[in-house]
């Protein structure tokens, strides 16, 4: 282990109780950790200039997302909390060079988990995003930036296996949904750019398992 992640980890055990695997989904105990995934988005949109619409197929791109995550039970087998999701895509647009884009959303998560045995769980996530976008296209000689407001909600399921430490690592697969919405104005001109996402993701992640706060020496 890293040094680190080892100080992280230590750190966590003095300040919380340490749980073993049946306890793991108790109400009261807490959950930290992060899931790392690859996805593959197709991107529709629809533009209106000067009371006229267009629909087209927007790029399809090939992202990378890292999420860290921070969650209560409020009753056993059900956990709330609030997570982070950075997503990072280089693609090829229609008649365009390239494409750079970065999202970070912020917004709460809701869990639900079904044990199946005493270290392994199956589990449904719900999760909801709030954030910008940084779009930066290069044509030609040329850069054009964006900046676009986000909103997002993930749904799908999971599967996890706990270790004795209070360690879990699972796996999760998810559809997510994107809305997003921009204002140019060119000559005059003024351009609304919808856009909507539809994506599925794969992601690995590892969670903390810990019990309720406690006081240190005790």
């Amino acid at each position: 282990m890293k040094p680190h992640k080892f100080l992280i980890a230590s750190l966590c055990v003095l300040l919380f109780g340490q749980v073993s695997p049946g306890q793991m989904l108790n109400q009261g105990n807490f959950l930290v950790g992060a899931n790392v995934g690859f996805s593959r988005a197709q991107t529709e949109r629809n533009v209106s200039t000067n009371n006229q619409e267009t629909k087209g197929e927007g790029p399809a791109s090939t992202q990378f997302s890292i999420a860290p995550n921070v969650g209560y039970f409020l009753a056993d087998n059900f956990a709330l909390g609030i997570g982070l999701d950075y997503t990072l895509s280089s693609v090829k647009q229609p008649n365009e060079d390239r494409t750079d884009d970065s999202d970070l959303l912020f917004g709460p998560f809701v869990r639900y988990y079904i044990p199946i045995d005493n270290d392994m769980a199956v589990f449904l996530v719900t999760n909801f995003g709030f954030g910008n976008s940084s779009d930066e296209t290069l044509v030609g000689t040329n850069t054009k930036r964006i900046n676009t407001n986000i909103f997002a909600v993930g749904v799908g399921p999971g599967f996890t296996i706990y270790s004795s430490n209070g360690i879990g690592l699972e796996a999760i697969f998810k559809y997510n949904f994107a809305r997003s919405k921009f204002d140019t104005e060119d000559a005059g001109i003024k351009t609304t750019t919808k856009a909507i996402t539809n994506q599925f993701d794969i992601g690995l992640g590892v969670q903390f398992y810990f019990g309720g706060l406690k006081r240190l020496g005790s």
